[in-house]
């Protein structure tokens, strides 16, 4: 009986190890210092990615490994943006990257640190390239009247609809239907998706993505932006409708604080988060930013959905 119970024991701990080993993330160079990355791949395999910064960074790559910087989205600055940002031609932040039917569809925001002040805009471009993206104007915007902030905006394409995550801290992550045609909101009402109370509420960068008959919420826990005591981790919930309820791997509904947890902090990889999802040809590419002692830098790592739920892979 006691061997049976000091081996239960250590088979718990080695299990509770093991929940805790993350592969680091895959090699890549050149230009990489970015931070709230979304990738995304255009007809003619050039990888695309876009990332917080004053006018939204855009880098290349030929092969997912090499990256250049090539510009910004908006080089001569983004007047309509500067309310929210309370300045002139601010720091844009956690842009969303869709490309499909030959055209890039980009969501983006703009706020400031704190504020709920808020507000998601989209653009669209058929090149990519800097300075031919067309300003289609405000998507959504809040105020310190609302119980959600709208920022860290993700695009999802389900058949003929287009449902838009949203969110960070407050209430958490909503959920908004948009237009098809205008890509704007085509009604009013929100859907909770996931909210935290502990930690003050700590939770943002929504992406939900389709992966076989189940719908994966993906989401950054706790803090960002403070280097190497950054504490950002990537948890995820599922559900078989794109609008929820969601749970975690232990039945925990996401609106009451459940997430099970896929990346953390690990090594010299420090508050993996700011994430995005792209489907390539050799599988589904988790992309996040992680930070260093030097700064925010690109991550990259294979999803495994094998056993239901996604697992990060080298």
């Amino acid at each position: 009986m006691l061997f049976r119970t000091v081996a239960t024991v250590l088979a718990a701990f080695v299990v509770g190890v093991r929940s805790q080993t993350f592969p680091n993330p895959e090699a890549v160079s050149g230009n990489t210092a970015i931070h709230d990355p979304t990738m995304c791949k255009d007809a003619s395999g050039t990888y695309w990615l876009f990332g917080t910064g004053t006018g939204i960074e855009i880098r290349t790559s030929p092969d997912r490994v090499t990256w250049t910087l090539v510009g910004a989205v908006w080089p001569d600055g983004a007047s309509w943006t500067d309310e929210y940002t309370g300045v002139s031609n601010g720091v844009l932040w956690a842009p969303d990257c869709t490309f499909m039917d030959g055209q890039f569809y980009l969501y983006y925001a703009a706020s400031s640190f704190g504020s709920q002040n808020s507000a998601i805009f989209f653009a669209k471009s058929t090149t990519g390239l800097p300075g031919s993206w067309t300003n289609e104007g405000l998507v959504t915007s809040t105020s310190s009247a609302d119980n959600y902030n709208a920022i860290d905006p993700n695009l999802l394409v389900d058949g003929s609809s287009w449902l838009l995550s949203l969110g960070s801290f407050w209430t958490g992550i909503k959920e908004l239907t948009l237009s098809s045609s205008t890509g704007k909101p085509s009604s009013t009402a929100l859907t909770s998706l996931a909210e935290r109370t502990a930690d003050g509420g700590a939770i943002e960068a929504s992406v939900v993505y389709q992966f076989g008959d189940f719908f994966y919420l993906f989401s950054s826990w706790d803090l960002c932006c403070q280097g190497t005591s950054s504490t950002y981790n990537i948890r995820v919930g599922r559900s078989s409708s794109a609008t929820g309820p969601f749970v975690d791997e232990d039945g925990v509904a996401l609106t009451s604080g459940g997430g099970t947890l896929i990346l953390g902090t690990h090594d010299a990889i420090v508050g993996p988060g700011g994430q995005d999802i792209l489907t390539d040809t050799d599988g589904v590419i988790l992309v996040y930013h992680y930070y260093t002692s030097t700064g925010s830098f690109l991550g990259l790592n294979h999803l495994d959905f094998s056993s239901g739920w996604p697992v990060v892979t080298a």
